[in-house]
């Protein structure tokens, strides 16, 4: 299942750190080689601060149990330097300790100027902060950099250079302690920086790129996750694009959250049209699915393709607690595509498509019917299945076209800015002209 794994192309676009889950869960697959990912990661971990993990890598290549003395030695370093960077901030640390209520001062200008006036506070010291949260973030030691560039967030000015930075080192620490509500929280801020702040086109574009392979492991880990992925994927523009100029492969968990998110079908329509646009960049078998079962009406295929989706899901590190979610959701599709066509099914056939035993198709139905998400009957003599009638309600064709018209008029709104802001440019240069 090589062919499927996009752990190498996803990790292009995550802190090193981040990898680290991604290299773990691969070696528990026999996708790649055993050893050959080991050193690998003996090589990438070697790049940080984080001895005891290390140690235990080279553990497990069977490279000894005892310290190397050049680990022993980068190990005292680190303690030295750890200790010098804390006595640098303990001074701040002390300050914000007896600043009362710093939560609830307006902005970063307020805090300051009550450092200023109760403590003799310097600005300087937010640099030592930064480098400690830093470090301590480069030993593994995710919490106490979150306590560090907290204070960093708080007193740092938007405008300043490290604030993107602190920002990006916030959200990192907070999904590898997996603390998802402030995750999501912390990803919407840099989203909302990324978006207005004056960068150039192609560092926008970058930005952005990173932002969504971050925002994945959030989304599947959060409970309003698998909505926000949707609306920040599809219905954003500016993502969009980023989406199929950069990173494509990014539809597989689109395509996964829509599958399973069943109060969102109506995003199938504009979904299945990105997948058709960029089928000859990327393609897999959930992409595939979807296309088999809504464009060609490929039931066979699309049954096929459900097998292969189940392999690649096992194998895919930010999905693979979706997986029952998923098989349940298509099979209701494909059952709900087919029931569509046919107004009266045999059970038998109905268990082929859905790669089920006929009892327990029989069982699944009757589920369905019980938990009123169907419109049938069961003539149990024939064991056939009789359709009623599923017209679509008045408030699913509004909530369609509502959600049609808020991305066209997106999409128009950053048209008609761009067009704008290059008439300003033009209009500006032909002044400068008379000078």
């Amino acid at each position: 299942m090589a062919k499927f794994d996009l752990t190498a192309k996803n990790c292009q676009y995550l802190d090193r750190h981040l990898t680290f889950p991604l290299l773990e869960f691969l070696l528990q697959k026999d996708i790649y080689d055993q050893t050959s990912l080991l050193k690998f990661i003996l090589q990438t971990v070697s790049k940080t601060n984080m001895v005891d993990y290390t140690m235990d890598i080279r553990e497990r290549l069977n490279m000894g149990k005892e310290l190397p003395e050049e680990l022993s030695k980068r190990r005292a370093n680190v303690l030295v330097k750890l200790k010098e960077l804390q006595t640098e901030v303990a001074p701040l640390m002390k300050c914000m300790e007896e600043l009362k209520n710093p939560d609830s001062m307006k902005d970063s200008k307020s805090i300051v100027h009550a450092l200023q006036q109760e403590f003799d506070f310097k600005y300087d010291i937010i640099k030592s902060a930064q480098k400690l949260a830093k470090y301590l973030y480069e030993c593994g030691n995710y919490r106490d950099s979150i306590s560090y560039l907290y204070i960093c967030l708080l007193v740092m000015e938007p405008a300043d250079k490290n604030y993107l930075t602190v920002l990006w080192g916030k959200l990192a620490a907070e999904i590898l302690t997996l603390n998802w509500p402030t995750a999501l929280e912390d990803l919407t801020r840099l989203r909302d920086f990324i978006d207005n702040h004056n960068f150039s086109p192609i560092e926008v574009l970058q930005q952005r790129t990173w932002l969504i392979h971050w925002s994945v492991l959030v989304f599947f880990n959060h409970a309003k996750g698998r909505d926000l992925i949707i609306e920040m994927f599809l219905y954003k523009p500016l993502y969009l694009n980023a989406i199929q100029t950069m990173c494509p492969h990014i539809l597989r968990y689109l395509a996964t959250a829509v599958i399973i998110n069943r109060g969102r079908r109506n995003a199938l329509k504009d979904l299945i049209k990105i997948i058709q646009q960029e089928s000859y960049t990327y393609r897999d078998p959930i992409t595939e699915f979807l296309e088999h079962l809504y464009v060609n009406f490929d039931f066979e295929g699309a049954r096929m393709k459900l097998h292969e989706c189940q392999t690649v899901i096992v194998n895919d590190f930010f999905i693979i607690g979706c997986l029952q979610e998923f098989i349940e959701n298509a099979r209701l599709m494909i059952f709900e595509t087919f029931c569509r066509i046919h107004q009266c099914i045999t059970i038998g056939m109905l268990a082929d498509k859905l790669n089920m035993e006929p009892d327990e198709a029989e069982c699944w139905i009757v589920n369905l019917i019980r938990n009123a998400r169907l419109d049938a009957k069961i003539d149990s003599k024939l064991g056939h299945v009789v359709m009623g009638t599923q017209p679509l309600s008045p408030y699913q064709q509004l909530v369609e076209k509502i959600d049609s018209l808020s991305v066209r008029s997106e999409a128009l709104t950053v048209l008609v800015e761009r067009k704008q802001k290059a008439k300003t440019q033009e209009s500006g240069e032909g002044n400068w002209k008379y000078y």
